[in-house]
């Protein structure tokens, strides 16, 4: 069988790396955790893996502003890199921090290749915000996504959120009218009946409760929830009240991942 090759990207700050790796080693996938320092020193290559993870956590403290300076690393010390990884059809998944470096480095929403296009800002709680939400998946069910990584999840799933600066907010209507054009959006936040609400369902405040995209490939994903979190049945909160699941919602995203690169890779 192929194997696929998994590098998951840490730097200082980063603490939810050994979990992404334990999601796609379950998956079937090769994992190897790597600073970005090997990578700028071409100690270690990202042509040698078929998917790049940046995990969550507080890269360099979020100074400046969550995942800036990580983002300003890749955009200006593995620019030419990157470019050659995603012209090459390999895919990337950004979570929480890791959205914030994608979205900030230029990478996502990748509409026209000019500059910053939105960002994630602070919460309007204007605190720490470490819950669990329900998201809808565009082009969950019967319809038609333009997200590998989400092919075949349920319409609604529930993922634990863990951050202060979570808040998406695109540059101005043309972005946002360009996402939804190009069925870009991908996760918003709802209730647990499935509709558009407020805080505390909408835990940051983001702009038409957006949860998560992707480029316009639909193989670079950026979300703020954590699917490493819940990988297994027993991580769900209510798993005692409810039942023991085997898998929690978040294992299929990284399922897909690993499946794509084996059949289109």
């Amino acid at each position: 069988m192929k194997k696929i090759r998994v590098i998951v990207l840490r730097t200082a700050g980063t603490n939810c790396d050994e979990e992404t790796a334990f999601a796609f080693n379950i998956c079937g996938a090769l994992v190897d955790l790597v600073h970005i320092n090997k990578i700028a020193g071409n100690e270690k290559s990202l042509q040698d893996y078929q998917i790049l993870a940046i995990p969550g956590g507080f890269t360099y403290g979020d100074d400046i502003a969550s995942g800036k300076i990580l983002a300003n690393e890749m955009k200006y010390r593995l620019s030419e890199e990157l470019k050659d990884f995603i012209d090459d059809g390999r895919l990337i998944i950004g979570i929480c921090n890791g959205f914030q470096v994608l979205v900030k480095a230029g990478i996502l929403p990748g509409l026209n290749g000019n500059g910053i296009e939105a960002t994630l800002s602070y919460n309007d709680s204007g605190k720490f915000e470490d819950r669990w939400t329900y998201l809808r998946v565009a082009g969950g069910g019967h319809r038609a996504s333009n997200c590998v990584w989400t092919k075949g999840l349920k319409e609604i799933i529930y993922l634990p959120v863990a951050h202060g600066e979570g808040k998406f907010i695109p540059r101005g209507r043309l972005i946002m009218d360009s996402l939804k054009k190009n069925r870009q959006i991908v996760f918003r936040y709802i209730d647990e009946k499935g509709r558009p609400a407020g805080y505390p369902y909408n835990p940051n405040g983001s702009v038409e409760g957006i949860a998560g995209v992707c480029d316009p490939t639909g193989r670079v994903l950026g979300m703020m929830p954590h699917p490493e979190r819940h990988i297994l049945g027993a991580q769900h909160p209510r798993w005692t009240r409810e039942g023991l699941k085997r898998f929690g919602d978040g294992v299929k995203i990284f399922k897909n991942g690993v499946d794509y690169v084996r059949q289109k890779l």
